[in-house]
């Protein structure tokens, strides 16, 4: 089953009708013993769907467990407060947020094989459809939209928790509602949402403007090196193993650095290579009206949204650099004269 809601944004979000179908499928008794897998690199909004969703299927009387390639990161240590592992061999798998098997990780490897995973609720307009059920809606300004509009269509009461959830992810994924992503429908659900307990002010400032020292020495290393392209309609930062080790931060709160390229003025595209391993960088990409990031980033393998993508590219960090900026000249439409 495959159901996608309009990229329109004239439309509404998903019908009535498809949330109802949705909730046939994690009320059913095949989705119990459930494994939701949320993707590498962590943000707000997977791990916020991931725990909201978790609670949710624990409280209808069905086991489930949240995971990740990596541990957890302490910057969300909020959002799975009081979180415990329950013993059971998983028989559903869900993916929350996640829009390619390749977006899982290394350690997770087992679940990228066709037909393992069972379901996918996502919001990415490259979604790679690998799931047996996937629903997905490419106007969501975050999956948590998706889950916000669900429990309200079921009438089902949410907690504090699950609205401190799906308030962080939505806040997180619109950069706290100033990204192009942003919908009418994500500050109603925010405003609904701040009425629940939650201190949405501690959560606006841990997410946008705590930093550590290690962030603030980061931020330092990567403003002064910023590399300028194309009559600075192209600016490029380079996050190395060294650099980011120098620093002492922890490592998710490297991923907040890929917006300070489109900061600068005049800037139509923004990048971040962070080196993953020898020879394996992740490539962020950030981008003005002028460009499609999610079209420039599937030309490397990746996606995500037309403002916001990423991918990965094997090479020399010298090699990744010549065929990005070779891409990015194609997408300002300069000649190469090479």
């Amino acid at each position: 089953m495959m159901l996608k809601a309009s990229n329109d944004r004239k439309g509404y979000l998903m019908e009535k009708q498809e949330l109802l179908e949705l909730r046939k499928i994690l009320e059913s008794r095949e989705c119990d013993n459930v494994l939701i897998l949320t993707h590498k690199s962590p943000d707000g909004d997977t791990l916020g769907c991931g725990f909201a969703l978790c609670e949710y299927l624990r409280d209808i009387g069905k086991k489930a467990n949240v995971i990740n390639n990596e541990n957890f990161p302490v910057r969300y240590n909020f959002l799975y407060d009081g979180y415990y592992v329950q013993e059971f061999e998983p028989s559903y798998i869900i993916a929350v947020d996640v829009a390619d098997t390749q977006l899982l990780g290394t350690h997770l490897a087992k679940y990228m094989e066709d037909g393992i995973i069972d379901l996918c609720i996502d919001h990415h307009i490259s979604n790679k459809f690998f799931a047996k059920s996937t629903f997905l809606d490419a106007r969501a300004s975050a999956a948590a939209l998706i889950f916000y509009e669900y429990f309200k269509t079921i009438g089902y009461k949410m907690s504090d928790h699950i609205a401190l959830c799906l308030y962080t992810a939505i806040a997180t994924d619109t950069g706290c509602f100033k990204y192009q992503n942003t919908i009418p429908e994500a500050h109603m659900a925010a405003a609904d949402l701040m009425q629940y307990d939650i201190n949405f002010s501690s959560i606006n400032h841990k997410m946008f403007d705590a930093k550590s020292r290690g962030r603030i020495k980061a931020e330092q290393q990567v403003i002064s090196n910023m590399e300028y392209y194309y009559e600075d309609k192209c600016t490029l930062i380079v996050l190395t193993q060294s650099l980011m080790n120098s620093c002492g931060a922890e490592p998710a709160e490297f991923e907040g650095l890929a917006s300070i390229p489109l900061e600068i003025e005049g800037v139509q595209i923004g990048i971040t290579i962070k080196e993953r391993h020898e020879n394996v960088f992740k490539l962020s990409v950030r981008t003005t009206e002028e460009i499609d990031a999610s079209k420039f980033c599937k030309n490397f393998g990746g996606g995500g949204h037309i403002r916001a993508a990423g991918c990965e590219i094997h090479g020399t960090l010298e090699e990744v650099k010549k065929r990005v900026l070779r891409e990015v000249e194609r997408a300002l439409g300069i000649k190469n004269e090479e």
